[in-house]
């Protein structure tokens, strides 16, 4: 396979996605993910910034190349000499895993199209389920996403992952500071300046890639309503408050998994990964998981671990409940749905920004 090839039909690939779907991210949004894609392209590490004029000049020159394939189809990609969907991953890591490279295709939140292409670190089998942990990214979209499931696939993106989480630790909101530091502390990373942190960024990137792998494996292993629902919930309400709640219901019911992160850390004393998994909660997971969040907020400052699991149970019978109230009132229609998730959750809705993960 022409690796150089494959690079740059999937890179164009990509430029058409965000160019279709640029529009999906508020003003701010889109400018932290244009900074992401930037710093990915210049070959920069998360915390190192680029000469401002420089991004300024890349930016607008991206937004130039969008508007000049906003109607422009999917490229094929060109496999063993045969013009390949580019949504068939399969077919196409048939070729070009000899390489040490995988090529992943699939959709995103509000249906964006997602494709990337990156060198293969680390190959294994995890709770019946393939595990590839994927490196230096060659091509990749707006969206850094740091990991994902397919089927009993999961991939995870290591260098997407270093980049979202130095986002979070950067744009961490002030009711996730606590839990944030709890985690940086639970590291060894007493110091929490920027300068300190990018020094032993390293471990708690490692806590990440846990919390993400086990989370990813409760996805697969999960069968609380049935194969397939969230997927036409997504297709039906894309870019919606449905399809926010629907995703954090069904993400509350891969965390409390019994092959889960909560449970894991909790078996585990695991202080930084639930420390870590609390600096990721908004409003509305709190709403999901009320209880669970006052007990982990107490843990984190009395360090009794008593009280997790039990609450983490208890939390993952409340997500199941929901998540089959959620899939009665999508089989009663649209306007049962979304009158259920408006009353359930229409205040913590009113005051999260709409941005897609």
């Amino acid at each position: 396979m022409d690796l150089d090839l494959l690079t740059r039909q999937v890179r164009r690939n990509c430029d058409i996605s965000d160019a279709r779907y640029a529009g999906m991210f508020s003003i701010c949004g889109l400018a932290l993910r244009l900074r992401d894609l930037f710093k990915w392209e210049r070959g920069l590490r998360p915390w190192e910034e680029g000469d401002p004029a420089e991004v300024l000049d890349w930016i607008g020159a991206r937004e130039e190349r969008w508007e000049n394939l906003a109607q422009a189809d999917f490229e094929p990609l060109a496999v063993d000499g045969v013009p390949v969907d580019p949504f068939e991953a399969e077919r196409v890591n048939a070729e070009l895993l000899p390489t040490g490279h995988w090529y992943g295709a699939g959709y995103a939140r509000g249906l964006k199209p997602v494709f990337f292409v990156a060198a293969v670190e680390e190959r294994r089998e995890v709770e019946g389920c393939r595990v590839v942990a994927l490196g230096r990214e060659l091509a990749r979209d707006l969206l850094t996403l740091p990991a994902l499931s397919q089927g009993p696939l999961v991939l995870l993106r290591r260098d997407s992952a270093a980049r979202a989480l130095w986002d979070q630790i950067a744009y961490v909101t002030p009711s996730g500071r606590p839990a944030l530091d709890a985690a940086l502390d639970a590291c060894g990373i007493a110091d929490h300046r920027s300068a300190a942190v990018c020094r032993d960024f390293g471990r708690l990137l490692r806590v990440q890639e846990e919390l993400h792998l086990h989370h990813e494996l409760g996805e697969i292993h999960e069968s609380t309503v049935r194969h397939g629902l969230w997927q036409e919930i997504v297709a039906a309400f894309p870019l919606t408050r449905v399809e926010l709640v629907a995703r954090r219901v069904k993400d509350a019911l891969a965390d409390t998994h019994p092959v889960g992160p909560l449970l894991r850390f909790c078996r585990e004393r695991n202080t930084a990964g639930l420390a870590l998994f609390m600096a990721n909660c908004d409003r509305l997971a709190r709403a999901i998981f009320p209880e669970l969040a006052q007990v982990c907020d107490a843990l984190l400052v009395r360090g009794d671990w008593t009280a997790v699991e039990p609450a983490v149970a208890r939390g993952r019978r409340a997500a199941a409940a929901l998540a089959k109230a959620i899939a009665d009132a999508h089989a009663a229609g649209p306007s049962r749905l979304e009158a259920l998730i408006e009353d359930r959750f229409g205040g913590a809705l009113g005051r999260l920004p709409q941005e897609p993960e």
